[in-house]
């Protein structure tokens, strides 16, 4: 049989269309829903706000950015976990995500029920010590630590919170150290109390302290990852103090239900990794002190997995339970 001018024509052109545009009625015929399981002001809506601009723009479809916080992260997340897995919702999520389902019982598997779309940056944090705490970097916190068994006092904003898992972490891959840890209701009164001394330890992000840091109020003894920004303080690495297996990062990434069909999966993870080349996007995670980790769907999955086991373990080490 022979076709006809035009039918060739149409044939070539169904060929030529992206496969993204031919899977699930060419999707995204309809908006896509981009849930932050965290109030607005913070960085995962100011991640998910330029990212989002991006993917519509290059899908031309809205991408609707939606806070949904509640019982660290869980609640939004659990709305991600019920959803069809078709690429019509998606989740911009930090390592709160992470540290959440290693401290807390989820009305979720979160490593059954979610695969990463995209990973998007991690930034290192800071070890902070209060002015008059003699140590003045890691591997002398080391040494005061093994002195001093359990007489320091850090800081955190909240039980199960990155910044007590990253503390907990340095003591487990420094040979089992013991500190006091000293919850507070975010980092903002936390910052307060170690530059007034009433703590003397600290893992928190740049921006959290850039006041304090700024200011000369605290001391900078270190970073908990090799990546240090080049403009954040000058302070070793994990590394540098004779710690190779201490790394502890804050990351962001876009997440979605577990299932959702590869072509539309690999089309969104090339769109976000464009998203960090340039941009606002690009420019926020640099104020961040942030680094873009563009990666393939499947290298993110493998890094959510790892990083979900690992958070667990600590926890379980260390005893923490969030009821």
């Amino acid at each position: 049989m022979r076709l006809t001018r035009r039918e060739a024509l149409a044939g070539t052109a169904l060929l030529a269309m992206p496969a993204v545009a031919r899977a699930q009625g060419a999707w995204p015929n309809r908006p896509v829903r981009v849930i932050v399981p965290f109030p607005p002001g913070g960085s995962n809506d100011a991640v998910a706000r330029p990212l989002a601009e991006h993917l519509q723009t290059k899908f031309g479809q809205p991408f609707v950015v939606e806070n949904k916080p509640g019982a660290g992260s869980a609640i939004g997340s659990a709305e991600v976990a019920r959803a069809p897995a078709d690429g019509y919702v998606l989740m911009v999520t930090s390592s709160t995500f992470a540290t959440s389902a290693a401290v807390q019982r989820t009305p979720y598997d979160a490593e059954r029920d979610f695969e990463a779309v995209a990973m998007l940056a991690s930034a290192p944090l800071l070890v902070l010590a209060a002015p008059s705490f003699p140590p003045n970097n890691l591997s002398e916190l080391v040494a005061y630590l093994r002195a001093n068994p359990g007489k320091v006092d850090y800081g955190s904003a909240g039980p199960g919170s990155i910044n007590q898992l990253s503390a907990e972490l340095f003591a487990q891959s420094a040979g089992g150290l013991q500190m006091q840890h000293v919850p507070y209701r975010g980092m903002g009164p936390a910052t307060t109390d170690l530059a007034a001394g009433t703590i003397q330890l600290l893992f928190t992000t740049v921006p959290s302290a850039g006041g304090v840091i700024s200011g000369g109020r605290v001391k900078v003894i270190g970073w908990t990852a090799e990546n240090r920004p080049a403009s954040g303080p000058q302070a070793p690495t994990p590394r540098e103090s004779a710690l190779p297996n201490y790394e502890a990062t804050i990351w962001w990434g876009l997440l979605a239900r577990r299932g959702i069909p590869p072509e539309i999966r690999d089309a969104i993870n090339a769109a976000a990794n464009e998203a960090l080349s340039g941009g606002r996007l690009a420019s926020y995670l640099a104020g961040e002190g942030a680094t873009p980790t563009p990666r393939s769907a499947a290298q993110g999955t493998e890094f959510l997995t790892a990083d979900l086991r690992r958070w667990r373990e600590v926890a379980q080490k260390a005893d923490i339970r969030v009821e």
